[in-house]
């Protein structure tokens, strides 16, 4: 039994705990190129979330990794197979039970730890945070943390060589062979501003990936993706334990 993931931890421990900060993992369950499982967003979100918190929580900090939600926003895949699309209003109503709890029982910090490109929490923990004044909300990409280049040779988003070689460490029973995977050219946007990032629209996923991938995965490897494994867990734990140490705010 790990204390700090709530999935696995029991009433005889919790009931005098107490509680600085919870975790979210938020992944999604989607086609990752032909040879990643469905679930790839929601294993890293469940296995870096759980090993930050373990390093977190053995330097004393007070956080509890809450059940991770498994879908996120699919608008742009609607039709890929199977790609599970729940709505950022959908997103807002769960936000809203789930802090609604925190803050009735004194939980007053709360960490989304986001594992999917296309979920964007902002806009909603600036509406709850009027509706919640108490809360400190925030939100994190695991996948920004780091600078890629210094792990990876191949950019990209999506089932690339980063995501290939994090599975290839945490679950590479789950990985097809290399000949079935594919080579996640993105076709880009006639308007080339798109590629820049002042100006946004939304990917139609079958238009731009034959393969749904985006990023080659050829050079990834099981080795790679143990040493980013570990390197980003270690920094996000660090941001876990100031965390639970700071005031409400962070200001004072």
């Amino acid at each position: 039994m790990r204390p700090y993931i709530l999935a696995e931890t029991n009433w005889k421990h919790l009931k005098e705990e107490k509680i600085e900060l919870a975790i979210l993992p938020w992944g999604a369950t989607e086609a990752h190129n032909y040879h990643l499982p469905y679930a790839t967003d929601n294993i890293e979100s469940e296995y870096l979330s759980a090993e930050a918190a373990r390093i977190a929580w053995e330097k004393g900090a007070k956080l509890m990794v809450l059940p991770t939600i498994p879908f996120g926003v699919n608008t742009g895949q609607s039709d890929i197979y199977l790609d599970v699309n729940l709505n950022p209003s959908t997103q807002l109503a769960i936000l809203r039970d789930i802090i609604s709890m925190l803050n009735r029982q004194g939980i007053f910090k709360l960490l989304i730890f986001n594992s999917h490109g296309g979920n964007d929490f902002k806009t909603m923990l600036r509406e709850l945070g009027l509706e919640f004044p108490k809360m400190f909300l925030a939100t994190s990409n695991w996948f920004q943390a780091m600078e890629r280049e210094k792990y990876f040779e191949k950019d990209g988003d999506h089932a690339e060589e980063m995501e290939t070689s994090l599975l290839l460490h945490l679950k590479p029973d789950l990985i097809l062979p290399r000949e079935n995977w594919g080579d996640g050219k993105e076709k880009k946007h006639k308007i080339t501003e798109f590629s820049e990032s002042w100006l946004w629209t939304e990917r139609k996923w079958s238009k731009v990936s034959e393969d749904t991938g985006i990023g080659d995965p050829k050079f990834a490897s099981k080795e790679k993706g143990e040493r980013f494994f570990k390197d980003v867990t270690e920094k996000i734990a660090h941001t876990l334990v100031k965390l639970c140490e700071m005031g409400k705010d962070g200001y004072s």
